[in-house]
This record gives C-alpha cells, structure tokens and sequence, in this order.
C-alpha cells in the first residue's frame, strides 16, 4: 500500500512540475544512431553529426562527388538532403534526423574521397541543430 501511495504521489508532483520531455531526452554525451538507409547521426547534446557509414562507403566504392545542403536548411528525417556519386553509382542522402544545418564539412568538395578513408570520422556530411530524432534509428550498425 506504501509503495502504491508513494507512486501517485510522486504522478502528483511531477504533473504539476514545469518540466516538458524534448525529443533528444535521455540523449546525454556522445551517442552514434544508425538508420537503415546506411546514414548515422551523432548526438552530442542537441547537436548532431551526420554521414553515411563506412560500409555504404564501400559499397559505394570510390567516391568522386558530394552534394551537401546549404548552412540554414531544413532537414528532415527520411528525406534527402545531399547526394554522393561513386565510380559505380550515384545515390541520395537521407537525414536521419530533422533540424537546422549549422555546419557543412566543405572539404568534401574537394576531397570528397576522405567519406572512403574516414567515413565516421572526417568524412561527416553536416552538423544539425536537432529538434526531433525517430524511435526507429538504432545504435546498432547496419
């Protein structure tokens, strides 16, 4: 009976607190996400850094150009901000995550075949100012 009453009051308290969940909550420090269209986001705080693994990276085989949105734009989760071409092929990028793109890693412009030697490092496509992050993206690689 104890236990019961000290569940509702504690609803009771926290029901009448100010505190509102955000969409990241529970996402403290560095967590890495993977979605299954081969992308990945970093979170760090309310931050997070985006890219396509290593394995669509080598899937992709040499990569020759990179598409990246603009520094201000919108992205959202599961529509296509960018594009890179390979030798092989040319694919669309998906944002795992929606929010403002604060930051583009212009060098891959120019050397857009760092996304091969360093996919999850220095090959990041763009830094997003997330406001929402899906259930469905997992921490385990795809």
């Amino acid at each position: 009976m104890f236990a019961r009453q000290f569940v509702v009051n504690s609803a009771k308290i926290a029901s009448k607190a100010a505190f509102k969940p955000t969409p990241l909550m529970g996402m403290r420090g560095m967590a890495t996400k993977y979605a299954k269209s081969h992308e990945y986001v970093k979170i760090d705080g309310e931050m997070g850094t985006v890219g396509i693994t290593s394995h669509a990276a080598d899937a992709l085989g040499d990569i020759v150009y990179v598409e990246l949105p603009e520094v201000g734009a919108e992205v959202t989760i599961g529509e296509s901000f960018g594009s890179v071409e390979s030798v092989k092929a040319a694919s669309d990028v998906y944002s795992p995550v929606s929010g403002e793109v604060v930051e583009v890693n212009s060098e891959l412009e120019n050397n857009p075949g760092e996304i091969n030697k360093s996919a999850m490092d220095g090959g990041w496509f763009m830094k997003v100012k997330v406001i929402s992050f899906p259930i469905s993206v997992s921490s385990a690689k795809y």
